[in-house]
């Protein structure tokens, strides 16, 4: 299948490692230039170098940090510099701290708010004009299934990923007759760093080991196994592609079929 999005411009968030590389590689390799950003240079630089090596899309790299307070104004400018424009803005966060509901405190709760919800929010508010007046936009954001099925343990993330849910779908509605779509793709257990930092803190708090941690997470996905980046990115870059344009306002889960909801 041809995605359509061949000198498509994308800005790609917290693609230093992850899951965010991942769909910036994707998008790459359907010949998108992607502008990856992410706090660490010598990480950017490296994945940077290795996708232009597989000479099909572009990549470019911009440091950036989303708890930082000017961090939408610096991305609105390195997109002009960078790709001088945007059809593709995919919006990827890192995760909070673990802890349970009752040891949310107010600072926490702040802080992780401004890096996950509001700069998403108006980063896209800020880009969005210019896909408008070109008639032709892909708006994706990285969320979680805790959205469907609040992760123990993860309460932070179970709360804040959530404020989303009602934005994406609000934002889809508007915009859906301008030729832009607005999608969240929710990550079940998909083999990451981050995946290995929270099996390694269950771990501590059950006192198990992370193999024990990691046995009994397995046992819960039908499909029998963690699932790879690859696949996840997949995934997000056929929501950003043109034979998606009539997707719009959703939640797509790769989970290898483990929320329970319906």
């Amino acid at each position: 299948m041809d995605f359509g999005i061949s000198g498509k411009r994308a800005l790609v968030l917290a693609s230093s490692r992850g899951l965010g590389l991942g769909i910036a590689t994707a998008l790459a390799n359907e010949g998108a230039h992607v502008l990856l950003v992410g706090r660490s240079e010598e990480k950017l630089a490296a994945n940077v170098e290795a996708i232009n090596a597989l000479g099909k899309g572009k990549a470019d790299w911009v440091r950036g940090d989303l708890s930082e307070a000017d961090f939408v104004t610096s991305m609105v400018a390195a997109v002009k510099e960078k790709l001088g424009g945007i059809d593709i803005l995919v919006n990827n966060t890192g995760g909070p701290t673990p802890g349970t509901a009752q040891e949310i405190t107010i600072d926490k709760l702040e802080t992780f708010f401004q890096s996950m919800v509001l700069r998403v929010i108006t980063l896209t508010g800020a880009l969005l004009p210019q896909m408008k007046e070109q008639g032709w936009g892909r708006i994706l954001t990285v969320a979680s299934s805790g959205v469907f099925e609040p992760i123990p343990n993860l309460a932070l993330s179970n709360t804040l990923r959530g404020a989303l849910v009602g934005w994406n779908k609000t934002l889809a509605t508007e915009v859906a007759g301008s030729g832009i779509t607005a999608n969240l793709l929710l990550p079940g257990r998909i083999h990451t760093d981050r995946i290995d930092e929270l099996d390694g803190a269950n771990a501590k708090r059950l006192g198990k080991t992370v193999k024990e941690v990691r046995e009994a997470s397995v046992k819960t996905i039908p499909a029998g196994r963690l699932g790879k980046v690859e696949e996840f990115a997949a995934a997000g870059a056929f929501l950003c592609s043109e034979p998606a344009s009539y997707i719009t306002g959703t939640m797509l889960r790769v989970d290898g079929g483990a929320s329970k909801s319906i």
